[in-house]
């Protein structure tokens, strides 16, 4: 009897819980939704190997103390046009290692000694090995210095101070790039400022400065 009680006081008891709250609705499982697909921007590896083909306006001063002169100084300009030719590799898109060699045409430099003045024939060839420090502005335009060690073979007619200058060398320049492949550069370079002797023992000191502009390609 007190089993039959039970079950009656809990059927009532569960009849009173549904009454009170309600059907309960099935909790259907959660999907997480699929995360959008990210289609990555075309774009190119700023690195490796690259040649270029370029003008060079080269601008020379040349100063020599003469002993016994009256004003102990002679001095002389010269511009000289010139073919650039460069090779380097890009080792990523924020430096780079680059050789160059500017082919002298042969050309006028006026030299002025003291009162009189001496027409000249001659040219001026010069190669160098740098770092190429870059900075990219955009995507296309990057703008970069030139930080390293020159050679230059001075040839002058009628100048009895021709020889080979060596030092260090620095420029800064900007590149532009069309697309993958192609590039066009425009720089300045101070190829070559300091002071030497030549056969005579005079103190020759030489500046030299070069514009270049011309087209690269990358491989």
């Amino acid at each position: 009897m007190k089993k039959i009680h039970f079950s009656l006081a809990t059927i009532l008891t569960l009849s009173t819980f549904a009454m009170a709250g309600g059907s309960i609705d099935p909790v259907e499982p959660t999907i997480d939704p699929e995360p959008p697909v990210v289609v990555p921007e075309p774009s190119y590896q700023d690195s490796g190997f690259y040649l270029g083909l370029g003008y060079g306006f080269l601008k020379v001063k040349r100063e020599t103390l003469v002993p016994g002169n009256v004003n102990n100084t002679t001095w002389g300009t010269g511009d000289y046009d010139q073919i650039m030719l460069q090779a380097g590799y890009k080792i990523n898109p924020y430096f780079a290692l680059e050789g160059r060699y500017w082919l002298g045409l042969g050309d006028n430099a006026w030299a002025a000694i003291g009162d009189n003045s001496v027409q000249s024939v001659g040219e001026v060839d010069q190669w160098g090995f740098y770092a190429k420090p870059i900075y990219p502005i955009t995507e296309a335009l990057d703008v970069y210095a030139l930080l390293g060690w020159s050679k230059v073979t001075y040839d002058i007619t009628n100048a009895p101070s021709d020889a080979d200058r060596d030092g260090f060398s620095w420029g800064v320049g900007a590149a532009y790039d069309f697309n993958q492949n192609w590039s066009m550069f425009a720089d300045y370079s101070n190829v070559y400022d300091n002071e030497t002797k030549n056969k005579k023992g005079w103190l020759v000191n030489d500046d030299m400065n070069v514009i270049s502009v011309g087209f690269t390609y990358k491989f």
